[in-house]
């Protein structure tokens, strides 16, 4: 019998071992191609540690007050760490806001394709709007925290860009080839900016306006404000904007 055919036998006790059966012995649990890895995982823990803390610190002392310096220590993080995630402190603010952003597009590639672009825009922001999670609360103050910071429009038209591309993206997925271009129509891509921009302004009104009925209050305004309105906005959207000039001497 050669050597590889022996059972193993234990170094303390002498007894032999049964022989392992093919594909038993337990492999280190790796991710799938679909999983992000323990790496992944760790940065993406720091980045919303972070962007955390830098968001209760503006909300409680104001952006201006805020220093990078403050961040790092109130996310338990060096200085350096910092920069490999944010540019500055005004991105780590408004990052929050990127997330609910982020969210909305999620939620409208989720709706039901029979749902028309218009009803599942509006049925998206309601849902977004409507989670009672840290990410719902953290956006919903971020929002807020950029309606009365002038120092954060620049990263605060970066997410509105982002966002504005990846609808326009979901739109064009959801209108398929058979919204190509036509008889006095736009094609596909450009119709789904258009209707990506337009929904996008529309809902940016709806929501100052609905963030402005409780301005001093961390929790939202009733989600039934905002229904209304949105309903609102998008229907006009869907009628057309376009208003008949008044007759001469109007």
């Amino acid at each position: 019998m050669t050597e590889a055919a022996l059972p193993a036998v234990t170094p303390t006790t002498g007894t032999p071992e049964t022989p392992e059966e093919p594909g038993t012995r337990e492999e280190p649990e790796t991710p799938g191609p679909s999983e992000p890895s323990r790496h992944e995982r760790r940065k993406r823990a720091t980045r919303a540690a972070v962007r955390d803390a830098a968001l209760r610190l503006a909300v409680r002392q104001g952006v201006e007050r805020t220093t990078i310096e403050q961040i790092a220590a109130e996310a338990d993080i060096a200085v350096r760490t910092f920069f490999n995630h944010f540019s500055g402190k005004e991105e780590a603010v408004v990052a929050a806001a990127a997330v609910g952003a982020e969210a909305f597009v999620a939620e409208f590639r989720s709706r039901p394709p029979q749902e028309s672009v218009l009803r599942a825009i509006r049925e998206a922001v309601l849902v977004a709007m409507d989670r009672h999670d840290a990410v719902g609360r953290d956006h919903i103050r971020a929002l807020r925290l950029m309606r009365g910071t002038p120092s954060l429009m620049p990263q605060q038209m970066a997410v509105l860009t982002v966002q504005e591309d990846a609808l326009a993206a979901a739109i064009a997925e959801r209108i398929g080839p058979d919204g190509g271009p036509g008889p006095g129509r736009l094609g596909r891509a450009v119709h789904a900016r258009l209707c990506a921009a337009a929904s996008l302004a529309a809902l940016r009104i709806v929501l100052d306006r609905w963030l402005a009925g409780t301005a001093d209050s961390d929790d939202p305004p009733p989600l039934d404000v905002l229904r209304a309105e949105a309903d609102a906005a998008l229907a006009q959207l869907a009628a057309g904007l376009d208003h008949p000039g008044r007759p001469d001497g109007g």
